[in-house]
């Protein structure tokens, strides 16, 4: 790929020296948590003129530095901010540069490329196309994987030789430390790593409470196996309450088990987070591969002008492109010639194809539904409007500060804590008089019953038998983070189309003239319409296939009348000839159908429906009409129906003390309308994609939490930038990425049934804790005074994982 620079911008300062702005781009490695962010952000923080914003889901850091002396051109020290990065005990990779004095694309680059390949590479640096810096890496899951499989083949038979006296054979415990070593230093490397990190910038999470547990239990183990007799054979592990002393003849106990099972449990949990934070990159890589790929690119040459296909990143500003019925917009341009209706549901959410013709604007990813454009391109790469909302959703997923886990919060105090008594435990049966061992045996108690199993599942555990009874109503809940957002919230905001109603097009009224028949004018309407491929016409021809049973009012089959001399004009009308079953040889009426405008440009008066018309259009209901014989006959009225769930979802809603907005892209009629259906008084219409994140913004600066339930790509950054995002299960693969919560059915009662079961999971996941802290909070004392066998601890610790269990086991239940 092609180094391409990216549009910058100045920064006044406030003397008022503008300052050119140089962007970097990296790609982190090695981040765990929140704090790991801001101790990225910090370091980077203290770089002269250097502004950072850095992406924990992404793994990605967004810098902007300003460059004091324009006239040099320079760019950024790329190699300071690396080293910056480096010493908070994190590796990064430069993925982009721009030099400041670089305002403008000399060619524009395919957005995909942008988002997907590393974005442009910096100098000096090279980049595999193929690479994806925009979330962890597969490698990385695969070698996750790799050390969890191995975890738990081994540490089956360690736990059972351990455990389960009768089948402690000569020799057991040497199979037992031969099975478990691998196990606690290459498969829980990822933790040791982790924590060694930590402690070089003096930070403890619970990467440092897990390898200290491991450490210690493998440490005391080899030492009691190789040096303490505990190697030797027909020895046996007999649980005792009290903890036997050096002198009594007793062997040392051995803990690998402990070792083996907490790395095996963590793993499994570090697995299915990193699984999870590797989707969190797909709501751009979906937006953006809404696309075109290619274009039919309008060349001029010897013999005139024709059409080559080109890649969309050959289009430039001022090209001219051909699009037919079907096809893509490749990007956004004003229309040269032609006329057809354009689909911009993607970007609008909203069913109605939009008219346009010379002189219009056309937005790229939209499309063309019927007759052929030439379109000539004003933006092209990352200044299209597919672009911009990609950069919003990203900015929407940076500017959402993630929420530290519960037990990360918890370790970070109780590590050093544990530490101190562990420590302070040596050092006061040593200054008792008691032997060694009894002095670290009691040392070691402390260490294991602080041993974070319990901490370390109670909110995987929660999440697993929550998200799975979710699964099962039609929820999908993505992390233990979004649970705590459903706790706050306070206001939802409801998308009209597609998640208030229906989303498609429907016949809801036929408005008939004096002398004709609704059915009539349903028949006749829709004998026509069912030839056009605009979604009105084919709404109209389904409510007459539907609405008598397959048959029209006179019994005659829809379908059997005959249309002949059939033109269709985009964005205008439809017009031909109608023969009934009921004609004769070479009768039939010239029926059209469309807007009155136009009927009034074939001759026809529509004085008589218009008032009628009018009234409709202006309570948000789009119309058409239908005329024959010289005259106008009839009016169609067609809605976006609201679903007949809707009104009740917006009382549960509002029982769960949610205050309900409705924010839509449609007209204001449109949007009362459906308010006033389903019982919601506060409206915000006709609004864009850029608009709806921003009355997100201002409902959360006015100090309300914020739910969004949404379900196109226009909602999309909304659905981000909101604390709760819902995303219609129905909707677009970009929303339901975007979102914190997927309501798989379309059902919007769903998503009082998401917070819900949300907030019983994290009073769940509080429970749990709580409950493996009480554990610990009140074992250690018992090891510290040496009342309590560290085979005890061990065992203590297990009750409180079960405990745990069993407690998130209750989940199931949820209905």
């Amino acid at each position: 790929m092609t180094s391409q620079p990216e549009t910058t911008h100045s920064e006044t300062t406030h003397s008022g020296t503008t300052h050119p702005v140089a962007v970097v781009d990296l790609a982190i490695e090695g981040m765990t948590c929140a704090s790991c962010v801001a101790r990225v952000e910090k370091r980077l923080g203290r770089l002269p003129g250097v502004s950072a914003t850095v992406n924990l889901p992404l793994e990605s850091a967004h810098v902007e530095v300003r460059v004091p002396d324009e006239g040099t051109g320079a760019t950024a020290d790329t190699d300071a901010l690396v080293a910056a990065v480096r010493a908070a005990g994190y590796d990064a990779t430069v993925t982009r540069t721009s030099s400041p004095h670089e305002h403008q694309h000399e060619h524009a680059m395919d957005p995909r490329e942008h988002a997907l390949s590393g974005h442009a590479m910096a100098p000096g640096h090279d980049m595999d196309p193929d690479d994806d810096t925009s979330a962890p890496t597969d490698a990385r899951g695969a070698d996750l994987r790799a050390r969890l499989r191995v975890a738990a083949v081994a540490t089956v038979p360690v736990v059972l030789l351990s455990m389960v006296p009768a089948l402690q054979f000569t020799g057991w415990q040497w199979v037992v430390a031969v099975l478990a070593l691998p196990v606690v230093t290459w498969a829980a490397w990822p933790f040791h790593r982790a924590a060694f990190r930590a402690a070089r910038h003096r930070a403890s999470t619970m990467d440092t409470l897990v390898s200290i547990g491991i450490v210690a239990a493998t440490g005391w183990s080899l030492w009691a196996l190789l040096l303490g007799g505990a190697g030797e054979p027909g020895m046996t592990m007999t649980p005792s309450l009290w903890p036997r002393a050096a002198h009594e003849g007793a062997a040392p106990e051995l803990y690998f088990e402990v070792a083996a099972v907490v790395t095996t449990f963590l793993l499994a949990g570090r697995y299915a987070e990193h699984r999870s934070r590797r989707r969190a990159g797909d709501a751009l890589r979906a937006l953006l591969d809404l696309g075109a790929k290619d274009v039919a690119l309008i060349v001029s040459g010897p013999t005139g002008r024709s059409e080559r296909r080109v890649p969309v990143g050959d289009l430039r500003v001022g090209d001219e492109f051909a699009v037919r019925p079907g096809e893509k917009v490749a990007t956004d341009g004003v229309v040269v010639s032609g006329t057809s209706a354009v689909d911009a549901s993607l970007l609008t959410g909203e069913p109605v194809p939009v008219d346009v013709g010379p002189g219009d604007e056309v937005t790229g990813a939209t499309i063309n539904t019927s007759g052929s454009l030439v379109v000539r391109a004003t933006r092209v790469g990352e200044d299209t409007r597919l672009a911009q909302i990609g950069r919003l959703v990203t900015a929407a997923q940076t500017g959402k500060a993630p929420v530290q886990r519960l037990a990360d919060r918890i370790s970070a105090v109780f590590v050093p804590v544990v530490l101190v008594l562990a420590l302070g435990t040596l050092v006061a049966w040593l200054v008792s008089g008691a032997e060694p061992q009894q002095a670290f045996t009691a040392a070691v108690a402390v260490l294991i019953i602080a041993c974070p199993c319990a901490l370390g599942l109670a909110t995987p555990t929660a999440l697993l038998v929550g998200t799975g009874r979710g699964a099962q109503l039609g929820i999908l809940i993505k992390g233990p983070e979004i649970l705590e957002q459903t706790r706050a919230v306070d206001t939802v905001v409801l998308d009209k189309t597609g998640t208030v109603t229906q989303g498609r097009m429907a016949l809801v009224d036929v408005l008939a003239a004096p002398g004709a028949s609704p059915d009539e004018v349903l028949r006749y309407a829709a004998a026509v319409e069912q030839l056009a491929e605009h979604p009105i016409a084919q709404a109209i021809a389904a409510a007459a296939t539907t609405r008598d049973g397959d048959t029209g009012a006179d019994g005659v089959v829809i379908g059997s009348d005959q249309v002949h001399d059939f033109r269709a004009e985009p964005g205008r009308g439809v017009v031909g000839v109608v023969r009934t079953a009921h004609s004769g040889v070479g009768l039939g009426r010239r029926v059209l159908v469309g807007r009155p405008t136009w009927l009034r440009e074939q001759g026809i008066d529509t004085s008589a429906l218009q008032d009628r018309f009018d009234a409709a259009e202006a309570d948000g209901a789009t119309a058409v009409m239908a005329a024959w014989d010289g005259s106008v006959r009839g009016a169609l009225v067609l809605r976006d129906p609201v679903k007949e769930t809707s009104r009740q979802a917006v009382g549960e809603l509002r029982a769960l003390g949610l205050r309900p907005v409705l924010l839509t892209g449609d007209n204001p009629g449109a949007a009362q309308a459906a308010a006033r259906e389903v019982g919601i008084t506060e409206v915000v219409a006709q609004v864009l994609p850029a608009d709806k994140v921003a009355v997100v913004a201002r409902l959360q600066a006015s100090g309300a939490r914020v739910a969004m339930v949404g379900d196109g790509v226009n909602d999309a950054a909304a659905l981000a930038a909101a604390d709760l995002g819902l995303a219609m299960g129905t909707g677009t693969d970009v929303a339901i990425e975007a979102a914190d919560l997927t309501l798989v059915r379309g059902d919007l009662r769903s998503a009082a049934q998401a917070i819900r079961l949300s907030r019983r999971t994290l009073a769940v996941i509080r429970q749990n804790l709580f409950w493996a802290f009480a554990y610990n909070v009140a074992a250690i004392p018992l090891a510290a005074l040496g009342l309590l066998n560290p085979m005890i601890a061990g065992a203590a610790m297990a009750l409180s994982s079960v405990l745990v269990v069993g407690n998130s086991l209750r989940l199931r239940r949820f209905s």
